[in-house]
């Protein structure tokens, strides 16, 4: 099936990565700005400057003497998200639910000591989860509760949303749920779901585990397809501004869906992966060319996000 799937998105513009990165990273992505996106406290500050939401930043641990404060900066927190601030594809990142006594829970219900917390700490300052292996920083943020919609299609961890965004317009979106195999995580090639968006109506359509076109989760049995993303109209603003946030002309944004505060910016990718093709059964190229034919022109958010809905509605 997933070869058949290949076929057909070949013949309706199947973008590849070499392809992605000649024509759309290389020209529009300056290197100067990477470190906007490739640093995710800078891209923390970016947006809250912005008054785009993101989720709370409780501390940062910048260098190894600061670990031994690590508990007293954690007293108040029940639950919270480290995660190293240069890390890529969700390595390092630890999710704490909970404690128990003197533990830490993870969302897996792993106990984990306080020096078992500290040692992930100093190995993501060493940058062991960062890119290039360069030396980190640890953020220390709250805890996402996902949207109730997510309830009954994810498996311990937080479903996210991802938009590619080109010159401002959102091309093309997708949903990455959380599995068992992920381990909670929402990393396609972890074994998480990639569930394709249609970006007129914020309605989920076809969805791809790994090799595998599905249409329910495996691990809770319901289905994925045909669920309307609330407040649809409020992320694809979010996400054509990123343009002027960042000035990269192709990225990735990446939104959560917060039970108490709605849609908060998680992180932005000037390198996108391209499953998301697979997960809305068409292919990017069709889309990029369109608005590099038509949509240079488009000067306002409401004038790009307007055009994103006329000529990206999804076809199953």
């Amino acid at each position: 099936m997933i070869f058949e799937l290949r076929r057909k998105l070949t013949q309706r513009g199947l973008l590849g990565m070499n392809r992605r990165n000649a024509e759309y990273i290389l020209p529009y992505n300056p290197r100067r700005l990477y470190p906007l996106v490739d640093d995710k406290l800078l891209t923390k500050q970016l947006a809250e400057k912005a008054g785009i939401a993101v989720s709370e930043l409780y501390g940062v641990v910048e260098i190894e003497r600061q670990i031994r404060d690590l508990p007293e900066m954690l007293k108040p927190y029940s639950d919270f998200v480290i995660k190293p601030s240069q890390g890529s594809g969700g390595d390092g990142i630890l999710i704490i639910s909970g404690r128990s006594k003197q533990n830490y829970r993870r969302a897996s219900g792993i106990l984990m000591t306080e020096e078992e917390i500290k040692r992930h700490v100093s190995n993501t300052l060493s940058g062991m989860y960062s890119l290039g292996g360069q030396p980190d920083k640890a953020l220390i943020e709250q805890r996402v509760i996902f949207d109730p919609l997510f309830a009954s299609i994810s498996y311990l961890g937080v479903p996210d949303i991802r938009i590619i965004v080109f010159l401002g317009v959102p091309v093309m979106a997708m949903s990455r749920l959380p599995t068992r195999m992920s381990e909670g995580k929402a990393n396609l090639h972890l074994g998480a779901i990639g569930v394709g968006i249609d970006i007129a109506t914020g309605i989920t359509l076809t969805a791809v585990l790994r090799n595998d076109i599905v249409t329910e989760h495996p691990d809770t049995g319901n289905s994925v397809t045909g669920l309307k993303i609330p407040n649809w109209e409020n992320l694809l603003e979010i996400a054509a501004r990123s343009y002027e946030l960042t000035g990269l002309g192709y990225q990735g944004v990446d939104i959560v869906l917060d039970k108490n505060r709605g849609a908060l910016v998680l992180e932005l990718n000037a390198r996108p992966g391209l499953n998301i093709q697979i997960a809305n059964n068409d292919g990017l190229l069709r889309r990029l060319k369109i608005v590099e034919e038509e949509g240079k022109s488009l000067k306002s958010i409401e004038e790009r996000i307007a055009f994103a809905q006329k000529h990206f509605r999804t076809v199953n």
